[in-house]
C-alpha cells in the first residue's frame, strides 16, 4: 500500500468510500412523498370498503424496502458484473415477458403475472425487461472496436431492442415501449450514433407506428386516449374523462394548494387510477404549483446525479447503462407529468417512486443500485 499525502492509496479506492449519499437521501426522500401522496389518494376509498386505510400504504413500504435490500446487494457487486451475464440477464428478462403470451398466465387485468397466495406483489415483467434490455445493448456497444456505431451495429441494437420492444407491444404495455425506446435511442447517441441514422431510425418508428395503427395492435381504448389528447372537444365526455379529471384536480390546486388530505377531487375519488398513473395529481391539488415544482425538482436532481454517475464512469459500459438509467427515469418523469398536465396523451406510465407499484418500485430500486455500482467503482 502507497501512503499518498498522509493517506493510503489503497483505502481511498475503496468502493465503499464513493457511495453516492446525495442520491440515497434523494431516493429516501421522494419514497417518502410517495408514500404520503398514496395515502391521501387511497384511504377514503379504502375506508369505505370498510379495509385498512394504509393497506395500499403498507404494502408500497414493504416493496421500498425489498427495493433498498436490492439496492444495497446490487451495489455491493461489480457493475462489470452484468456485462459478463449480459446475455443471460437479456434472455431471462425476454422469456418472463414471453411467458405473459401464454393463455390463462398473464392476469386479466394487466400485464403482470399473479402468484398463487402472493397478493403483495404482482410480477410486470415489462418494467425489468427495460434494465435486461439496457444491460444487453451497454454490452453490445462498449464492445465496439470503432470509436463510434457504424450502420450494422445500430442495426443490431435495434435487433436486440426490437425483440423486448415487440413483446411489450405484444402485451400492450405502450408505457415500457416508450420508455424502452427513448432508453436505447439515448444509448446511441450517448456511443456517437450519426444523425443520418438516428433520422433512419425516426422514421422506421413512424413506419411501425403506422403499421400498428392499420393492423390494430393499438386496442381501442388506446385510440380513445389519442383522440382525447389530439382533439378534446371532437370526443364523447366518457372518452376523454381521466383527461377532465386531471385537469380539474391540478388546476384546483393554485399556487400553494388546498392542503394535505382536503383535495376535492382526491378525496371523492374522481381521478382514475390516481394512486397510480395519475398520483402527480394529488400533489398537484394538495401541495399546488409550489409543490408540484418541489417534485419535479427532485426529478431534476435525480436525473443530474445519474447523468454525472455516466460522465464519472471508468468505462464505456458504465457511462452506457447511467445514460440509459437516466433516460428512463427523464422519460418515464417527462410523459407521466405530461399526461397529467395534459400535453401527453395518457399511455399508463408510472411515475418512479411515487405511483403505487411493486414492480415499478423494485425495478426503479434495481437502477439505483446500478447507479451505486457504477458511481462506487469511478476509481477502480
Amino acid at each position: 500500500m502507497d501512503l499518498v499525502a498522509g493517506r493510503v492509496w489503497s483505502d481511498e479506492r475503496r468502493p465503499i468510500r464513493h457511495v453516492d449519499w446525495f442520491l440515497i437521501g434523494l431516493i429516501a426522500v421522494m419514497v417518502v412523498i410517495g408514500l404520503f401522496l398514496l395515502y391521501s389518494a387511497t384511504n377514503q376509498t379504502l375506508r369505505q370498503d370498510g379495509a385498512d386505510p394504509f393497506a395500499r400504504v403498507k404494502k408500497q413500504a414493504v416493496a421500498a424496502m425489498i427495493g433498498c435490500a436490492l439496492a444495497m446487494v446490487i451495489a455491493t457487486f461489480d457493475y462489470r458484473f452484468f456485462k459478463v451475464y449480459a446475455g443471460f440477464i437479456y434472455a431471462g428478462t425476454v422469456l418472463l415477458m414471453a411467458v405473459l403470451l401464454i393463455p390463462g398466465v398473464a392476469s386479466d387485468t394487466g400485464a403482470y403475472i399473479d402468484i398463487p397466495g402472493v397478493s403483495l406483489l404482482q410480477i410486470t415483467p415489462p418494467e425489468f425487461a427495460k434494465l435486461g434490455v439496457l444491460v444487453m445493448v451497454a454490452t453490445y456497444l462498449s464492445e465496439l472496436r470503432t470509436p463510434e456505431p457504424v450502420a450494422r451495429d445500430v442495426v443490431r441494437v435495434v435487433v436486440l431492442a426490437g425483440l423486448g420492444l415487440g413483446l411489450m407491444i405484444a402485451n400492450v404495455e405502450i408505457g415500457s415501449a416508450i420508455a424502452l425506446t427513448a432508453m436505447v435511442v439515448g444509448v446511441l447517441v450517448v456511443a456517437g450514433a450519426r444523425p443520418k441514422q438516428l433520422a433512419v431510425l425516426a422514421f422506421g418508428a413512424l413506419v411501425l407506428i403506422v403499421l400498428a395503427f392499420q393492423l390494430h395492435v393499438i386496442k381501442e381504448y388506446q385510440l380513445d386516449r389519442m383522440r382525447a389528447f389530439l382533439d378534446r372537444e371532437g370526443v364523447s365526455e366518457d372518452v376523454r374523462y381521466n383527461l377532465d379529471q386531471s385537469l380539474i384536480a391540478v388546476g384546483s390546486g393554485g399556487l400553494f394548494g388546498r392542503g394535505y388530505l382536503s383535495g376535492t377531487q382526491t378525496n371523492l375519488d374522481y381521478v382514475p387510477e390516481q394512486h397510480t398513473d395519475f398520483i402527480f395529481t394529488v400533489a398537484g391539488e394538495e401541495f399546488g404549483f409550489v409543490g408540484s415544482l418541489f417534485v419535479l425538482l427532485l426529478f431534476g436532481l435525480l436525473l443530474w446525479r445519474a447523468i454525472r454517475i455516466a460522465s464519472l464512469s471508468k468505462d464505456p459500459f458504465g457511462t452506457y447503462v447511467a445514460s440509459g438509467i437516466a433516460m428512463m427515469f427523464a422519460i418515464q418523469m417527462f410523459v407521466n407529468v405530461g399526461m397529467v398536465i395534459g400535453i401527453m396523451p395518457i399511455t399508463g406510465i408510472p411515475l418512479p417512486f411515487l405511483s403505487y407499484g411493486g414492480s415499478s418500485m423494485l425495478a426503479s430500486f434495481i437502477a439505483v443500485g446500478m447507479l451505486e455500482s457504477i458511481h462506487m467503482r469511478r476509481f477502480k
